[in-house]
């Protein structure tokens, strides 16, 4: 059978074919089938089940490269080679064999989607689900033959005009009616396909003014809205996670999931957060005002009560911190991804998780074989920002330095203020016996406790570990 993409397969190198990704067209970080301890719980593991990579089906196959200001640009194979005189839907179920030949060919081992990105909408939703039927037994059929497996799947309650204030907010009922139904769906075909997470993406889900808004009502319906899916979810018996991604704005006025604080709060708020974790996207924490390890270090340290982090899974994209828009930029940024991967290794990696190409091509870039080139750096600069994490967390560079900064907590009083504030419960020290222990001390005894931050060492300390961890990586 002929190759739909004339590209090579793309394989682990390590600089044996030169540096450059057009002509060496390898892996330099990135060993699937290496294996890492990690240094935190002792787990062992081939790279590939650590990262999980996902090709993202909504910019990988349907993103034609259009911006605010121009058409599309993007060339694929599927618009020719024959297909053009193909229906939609045929046309949609032609896609799906580029898609897996494309992950194929990257060694990516799991996909996403939303529901209508697979095929066309019908006049009425029962039309719409038979299309989309069409489509996923198209899928199905290539999991079974591929071993490719689906890392989650959501709903797009915010393309169609419909949605246009919202899909579970919405003040209009026929359309939160439209947006429930679409979600049992979506989810019976998550049961179907066997979706490892299930990911709520709330595009509209907020408001454009208070001043015709019930914001009470409309956080209320979502809440109940997220309820029924759980209901439904276990009357078909799916065990996926649910996931929510937080957006801050874009194009809504305020969104209501704006950020990870805001997102754990109302899933305390509303007894769900031990039914949901978090999907985070590193463009979405630059719209926020964050940067995406912020983000990722708030959702691991939020434990629900049955002990588990609310870091359940992330879209490895990320953005032009200049550009105000959401732009979904491939990510290419070592330290970052680095510092992502401190908070990843510290998670225990992610279970029902992993990291989704949530990234499209630039307008510029719009040959096929960009989209190669595109998911090859996302995937190196994450492979090599997890080798250098493994080995800051395996040799304690970071985690001594903060242990030293608040050593002083470890001692006298402060140790049982300190335990009891950590387990949340009442302090045993009061404030009386911080005024008895700091009421006659001077200023310049207060001031000796303090410490330097070291801040440049420190970051000079990750320059020369990513120095020396990529380096040896091609010495080996």
């Amino acid at each position: 059978m002929a190759e739909l993409f004339d590209f090579p397969k793309v394989e682990f190198i390590d600089g044996a074919k030169g540096l450059d990704f057009r002509t060496a067209k390898g892996y330099n970080f990135y060993n699937p089938e290496e294996e890492f301890t990690n240094p935190v719980t002792g787990e062992t593991k081939a790279m590939k089940d650590w990262l999980k990579f996902s090709v993202a089906y909504w910019h990988t196959m349907d993103q034609r490269l259009v911006d605010p200001f121009g058409e599309g640009t993007a060339v694929r194979p599927w618009d020719v080679n024959g297909v053009d005189d193909m229906s939609d839907l045929d046309h949609a179920i032609a896609k799906v064999d580029y898609m897996f030949e494309f992950m194929d060919k990257l060694g990516v081992e799991y996909f996403a989607f939303h529901d209508r990105d697979l095929a066309p909408e019908g006049a009425t939703l029962a039309e719409t689900n038979a299309n989309l039927d069409k489509v996923v037994d198209r899928i199905e059929v290539k999991m079974q033959e591929t071993g490719k497996k689906l890392l989650w799947n959501t709903s797009s309650l915010f393309t169609n005009k419909r949605f246009l204030a919202g899909g579970a907010t919405t003040p209009f009922a026929d359309v939160f009616a439209y947006a429930a139904a679409q979600i049992k769906h979506s989810l019976e075909i998550a049961k179907r396909l066997d979706s490892e997470s299930y990911v709520f993406w709330g595009g509209r889900e907020g408001y454009e003014s208070l001043l015709n808004t019930d914001t009470k009502r409309e956080v209320d319906h979502i809440a109940a809205f997220f309820k029924l899916a759980k209901e439904y979810a276990e009357e078909i018996g799916y065990t996926g996670q649910f996931l929510i991604e937080p957006k801050p704005k874009e194009p809504t006025d305020h969104q209501y999931d704006t950020d990870v604080q805001t997102t754990i709060a109302f899933l305390k708020t509303y007894g769900l957060d031990d039914v949901f974790k978090l999907n985070l996207e590193g463009n979405h924490a630059y719209l926020a005002g964050h940067k995406f390890e912020h983000e990722a270090r708030f959702a691991r340290e939020a434990i629900n009560s049955k002990g588990e982090s609310l870091l359940g899974s992330l879209d490895a994209n990320m953005g032009d911190k200049q550009t105000g828009w959401d732009i979904d930029e491939f990510p290419n940024d070592i330290y970052e991804a680095t510092f992502v991967m401190l908070e990843f290794i510290k998670n225990g990696g992610l279970p029902t998780g992993g990291l989704n190409f949530d990234s499209k091509v630039r307008r510029a870039s719009f040959k096929p074989e960009d989209l190669f080139y595109g998911h090859m750096a996302g995937m190196d600069v994450y492979a090599a920002g997890f080798r250098v994490a493994s080995k800051l967390i395996e040799d304690g560079a970071l985690d001594n330095i903060v242990t030293e900064r608040y050593s002083s907590f470890d001692e006298g009083i402060f140790k049982d203020f300190d335990v009891a504030s950590r387990k949340n419960e009442a302090s045993p020290i009061k404030l009386a016996d911080f005024e008895d222990y700091v009421l006659n001390k001077t200023d310049e005894e207060v001031f000796a406790s303090v410490k330097s931050a070291h801040l440049e060492a420190i970051k000079a300390t990750v320059n020369n570990y990513i120095y020396a961890v990529l380096g040896s990586t091609f010495a080996k």
